[in-house]
């Protein structure tokens, strides 16, 4: 399957996410949304602290794999930019965090969820948020112009990791940081679950193993690299998250036990 093809089935089921939850029925990704709930990757990542005072459309929405804001340490003044903003709720955190002298942007290729995080924003009155139409192997932003790039578990959507990583490094400024929260695998993964379109789209085929996710953020030029597990998933974990997605769950599951993992991934811009 061509990246271009990977790109468009991404873009259409988070289109119709949006629209899910423009519409009151929740906004899961992957297999497990055919129940109902969220799988065990998307479920329980903010406290409910964080989330009181934002829009139910901007929560409802999320789907990421963890809670990057929390963990990137955001000051006042600081510029950051969300790859894969979806309905919003990291940017809206992030804006919080940097204050009025800062900035958030939030990156997005699907215009339906563009339109639901400026609904979000709109509802939520911040006003120090800027949300852009277009891809995260092109970020619409100049060199040198973004303190923070966050992301939550988008980056394993992309079926071109290197130019993801080489973007991100442009536009970060001399001694900028990435603080990511991404689907990470430990070892092997089966290859019925790379065939698997239905999981690319579900956060979980198109992880990268430790050891690469590293590699390809070193190519690209970055150091202090370091990749910090926030939950480790195990084999209940998998009947829920390949469950709907045609493979034979009994037979694979033991395969798949303890390998996956949501982390959080640090990495800097060497300054000049």
């Amino acid at each position: 399957m061509s990246d271009e093809s990977i790109k468009e089935i991404v873009k259409q089921k988070y289109g119709r996410a949006a629209l899910r939850v423009v519409s009151g029925d929740g906004a899961c990704c992957g297999p497990a949304s055919s129940r109902g709930d969220c799988d065990p990757i998307t479920s329980k990542l903010y406290e409910a602290g964080e989330t009181a005072e934002l829009p139910a459309e901007a929560v409802a929405a999320s789907l990421g794999c963890g809670n990057p804001t929390a963990l990137a340490e955001l000051s006042p003044g600081e510029i950051v930019l969300d790859l894969g903003s979806g309905g919003g709720i990291d940017v809206l955190l992030s804006a919080k965090r940097v204050g009025p002298t800062g900035k958030a942007y939030g990156l997005d290729m699907t215009d339906e969820m563009l339109a639901l995080a400026r609904a979000n924003q709109a509802k939520a009155g911040v006003e120090n948020i800027e949300f852009l139409r277009g891809e995260i192997e092109a970020i619409p932003l100049p060199s040198d112009s973004v303190d923070v790039i966050i992301s939550n578990c988008v980056i394993n959507l992309s079926a071109d990791k290197d130019r993801v990583f080489a973007e991100a490094f442009r536009v970060l400024k001399p001694g900028g940081r990435v603080a990511v929260s991404d689907v990470v695998v430990r070892g092997a993964v089966p290859p019925e679950i790379r065939k698997s379109v239905e999981l690319w789209i579900g956060c979980v085929a198109g992880a990268l193993e430790d050891g690469e996710y590293r590699a390809k953020l070193a190519k690209a030029g970055f150091e202090a690299i370091d990749l910090e597990p926030t939950r480790i998933y195990r084999t209940d974990d998998a009947r829920d998250f390949l469950a709907g997605s045609g493979i034979d769950v009994d037979a694979i599951a033991p395969d798949v036990d303890g390998k996956f993992m949501s982390a959080f991934v640090r990495a800097r811009k060497p300054t000049r």
